[in-house]
């Protein structure tokens, strides 16, 4: 390996050759799960290798066995990137890469299930040998000048190798996002966004921080550095497969080493739960669910009967004659998450908001990514909204620009809720419109190269409101009162609090008609001058 430090831009470059290999051979949906595996497998094999060449300074023989067995992690021989890179014309290197992920959770409790059945000689995703082959040996070669040694990685002040490997890792996984357009929008958040949600919900010491649908981890791991990584309790959930093991090889490349990942679905089979079985309370929730998901409910509904939408239970002629029809109700929840009312079966953005709610300890904050529609929609997401209303949970809702979010170009907001509130205002901000155009989506800018810093807006009004300081910005940001919000029947879309209509300028009638007046004679003139061409031509 080389003796030139390793940086960021190399382990991105690296990254964008392995994805550049799978481009035009299967979906970026899919081929991001063989390239990150490959990274962490590349980082895996250097931070061992490394780890063993120290321990060798000080010790030998058994000593140096002992020695080697008590690092978190121990890779034989074979499970390593280097055997692997050696034996990339093997007939059957698809194989022996599977066989090396899989040896590397069996022999490390550690890392048990973080390849989440990555399947390197799948024929369905690579093909036969003849295609897959040589897109395998080509990704080895993609990484195999990529020295992750922690010693030979270059950091920047108040930086340690981990956040150099990690940060590589997240932006490429945002890259993913991009390329995989809709299919994206369950594991990415986008890091401004986070940010804001980060500084929102502000962990501290001690806090524990929860993500309810953690998709790749980023968000999370956002949130928890505002706390410290190692000073802070992490856990997370998610249902997909594949976006739990991004989402466990992210911690471990941040040297996250202790947090709880969870595989399932939340609402119906929630992992995180205290002694008693009961929910775990958690001092920080950040969340983007999945937008108005349809049969949220299904889980509850073993027997597999027809689902019956509560909104348009008067429709159920469509339903005769067929199997049993399963309607939501409270009582089916032993967490008791839908007391206040079960959200419609075609919509599960208020069933997410309840399940964070419950979890939420005694000084807990939420800060969750919803559409508009969870503000306004009446029926029973109204009598839920009211009722949260009644409890003085939502302490602030803020409407973001559209086109920010993978997977939905629909403007989102951040709701953000609170236990142990001192005042029944609520703040309403509308930075809709503040963001920059960025490739083929919009972004909220950092204040970096002399630009405007839209998330330290968001975050500078939020905290004045909640220090009890002058929140209000003319068609930006409005602190309406209980009364407000009451009036308006509970609905908290952000235009009835926040007035952005902006004047048109005034039309001067008189130049308008002139320039009417000025076209009129031009086109006359051009008439007159084609008639003449086309009596010339004997038309």
């Amino acid at each position: 390996m080389s003796t030139k430090k390793t940086t960021f831009e190399d382990i991105k470059n690296a990254l964008w050759a392995g994805a550049n290999t799978f481009r035009d051979n299967i979906d970026a949906a899919n081929y991001k799960d063989y390239v990150l595996s490959m990274l962490f497998v590349k980082y895996l094999s250097d931070t061992f290798e490394e780890s063993v060449e120290n321990l060798k300074k000080d010790y030998e023989g058994i000593r140096l066995e002992r020695q080697i067995s008590n690092l978190p992690f121990v890779l034989k021989e074979e499970y390593t990137f280097n055997y692997l890179l050696k034996n990339k014309y093997a007939v059957d290197i698809g194989t022996k890469i599977s066989e090396a992920l899989t040896g590397i959770e069996s022999s490390n409790s550690i890392l048990s299930g973080i390849f989440r059945g990555i399947d390197f000689n799948s024929e369905a995703n690579l093909g036969k040998k003849e295609q897959k082959n040589p897109l395998l040996r080509t990704l080895l070669e993609d990484f195999a000048d990529l020295d992750l040694r922690p010693s030979h990685i270059e950091t920047k002040d108040n930086e340690v190798p981990a956040d150099v490997v990690g940060d590589a890792y997240e932006y490429m996984i945002g890259e993913f996002a991009t390329l995989a357009g809709k299919k994206a929008g369950s594991f990415f958040t986008p890091q401004q966004v986070s940010e804001v949600m980060a500084q929102i919900v502000a962990p501290q010491e001690k806090d524990r921080v929860y993500d309810p649908t953690c998709g790749s981890g980023s968000l999370l791991i956002r949130a928890a550095k505002k706390g410290g990584l190692d000073k802070v309790s992490i856990y997370g959930q998610e249902v997909n497969n594949s976006a739990i093991s991004m989402a466990r090889m992210n911690m471990f490349i941040h040297d996250i080493k202790d947090a709880h990942i969870a595989w399932g679905d939340t609402l119906a089979n929630p992992q995180h739960l205290d002694s008693e079985g009961n929910l775990m309370k958690f001092d920080c929730i950040v969340a983007n669910m999945p937008f108005s998901k349809d049969k949220w409910a299904e889980g509850f509904n073993p027997g597999g009967e027809v689902s019956v939408d509560e909104d348009e239970s008067n429709n159920k002629s469509t339903k005769k004659g067929k199997k049993k029809e399963f309607k939501m109700e409270p009582s089916l929840d032993r967490y008791h998450r839908f007391d206040l009312g079960v959200p419609p079966a075609s919509k599960g953005d208020w069933a997410f908001l309840l399940h964070m709610i419950a979890s939420m300890s005694g000084n807990g904050r939420v800060a969750a990514v919803a559409p508009h529609g969870v503000l306004f929609r009446g029926a029973s997401e109204g009598r839920i909204r009211q009722a949260v209303i009644e409890k003085n949970l939502i302490d602030a809702v803020i409407g973001l620009p559209e086109n920010l979010f993978y997977g939905t170009s629909i403007p989102a907001c951040i709701v953000v809720f609170k236990k142990g509130r001192t005042t029944t205002d609520i703040l309403f901000v509308d930075a809709s419109k503040d963001f920059k155009k960025e490739k083929a989506k919009n972004k909220l800018r950092d204040g970096s190269n002399g630009e405007p810093n839209d998330i330290k807006k968001i975050v500078d009004t939020y905290k004045a409101f909640v220090n009890g300081e002058e929140a209000e910005q003319e068609k930006y940001s409005h602190v309406a009162t209980l009364r407000e919000i009451q009036e308006n029947e509970y609905n908290l879309n952000i235009p009835r609090y926040v007035d952005t209509f902006e004047e048109e300028e005034l039309i001067d009638l008189e130049s308008v008609n002139k320039e009417i007046a000025d076209i009129k004679t031009q086109i006359a003139s051009l008439e007159e001058e084609m008639a003449k061409c086309m009596k010339e031509l004997g038309l």
